[in-house]
C-alpha cells in the first residue's frame, strides 16, 4: 500500500483532494439546510411530523441507491454526487437539531419569556446554546456518514478515494485497492475523533458557563 502511494503520489493526492471537496461541500450544504429547517420545525409543529417522516424514509435508503437515483435526474459527475451525499447526511443533523431544541426544559423557556425575552432572544440565548451538544453530535454523525459514503461517488463519476478502490478491483491492483480503502477508513476515523473532541470541549464549556 505505502509502496503504491509512494509510486503514485499525484494520483493519490488528487483522489484525496476530490474526496475532501465532495465531503466538505456536502457537509456545508447539510448545515445550511438542516439547521434553519430544524429551527423552523420547532415553531411549526404541524409540519414537523411530515418532515420527520420524510427524513426517516431518507435514512432507510442506501447511499448507493441515492447516488444511482441521481443518474436520470442530474447525470454523472461531481454535482449529482454532492446532492446525493447531502441527502444522505441530512437526516442525522435535522433530527438532532429538532430533538435538541424540543428537549430544552420548557420551564427555562417560560422563565426567559417572563423576563421579557423575544422569541428570537429565546432561540439565540436559551434554546440553541442548550441544544448545541445534541446538534453538534448530529453534525459529527453527518460528517462521518458523508465521508464514508463519498467513496461510492466513484460509481457515478464523482471522483474521490473510491476511484482508487474501483480501479484497483478492475485491474486486480490490490495495493491500489488497499490504499484507497485504508485512506477512506483513516479519514473517517480522523473526522470522528476530531468532531468528538470538539463536541466534548463544547459540552465542557457550556457546563462551566452554566455553573
Amino acid at each position: 500500500m505505502a509502496g503504491w502511494i509512494a509510486a503514485n503520489p499525484q494520483i493519490f493526492v488528487v483522489a484525496l483532494q476530490n474526496h475532501l471537496w465532495l465531503s466538505g461541500i456536502a457537509l456545508v450544504a447539510v448545515l445550511l439546510i438542516a439547521l434553519p429547517l430544524g429551527l423552523v420545525l420547532t415553531r411549526q409543529r404541524g409540519l414537523a411530523n411530515a418532515a420527520i417522516a420524510i427524513v426517516n424514509i431518507l435514512r432507510t435508503v442506501p447511499s448507493l441507491a441515492l447516488l444511482v437515483i441521481m443518474l436520470p435526474l442530474l447525470g454523472t459527475g461531481f454535482l449529482p454526487s454532492v446532492v446525493a451525499l447531502t441527502l444522505y447526511g441530512l437526516p442525522a443533523l435535522l433530527l438532532n437539531t429538532y430533538t435538541g431544541l424540543t428537549q430544552v426544559d420548557a420551564d427555562i423557556v417560560e422563565a426567559a419569556r417572563g423576563q421579557g425575552f423575544s422569541d428570537r432572544q429565546v432561540m439565540m440565548k436559551i434554546e440553541i446554546p442548550l441544544a448545541l451538544p445534541v446538534i453538534f453530535a448530529g453534525i459529527r454523525t453527518a460528517a462521518v456518514q458523508i465521508v464514508s459514503a463519498a467513496t461510492l461517488a466513484a460509481f457515478i463519476g464523482g471522483g474521490g478515494l473510491g476511484e482508487l478502490i474501483t480501479a484497483g478491483m478492475a485491474n486486480f491492483n490490490f495495493p491500489q485497492l488497499v490504499a484507497g480503502a485504508v485512506a477512506v477508513a483513516a479519514l473517517a476515523l480522523v473526522v470522528e475523533v476530531g468532531f468528538a473532541a470538539v463536541e466534548r470541549l463544547l459540552t465542557r464549556q457550556l457546563r462551566m458557563g452554566a455553573a
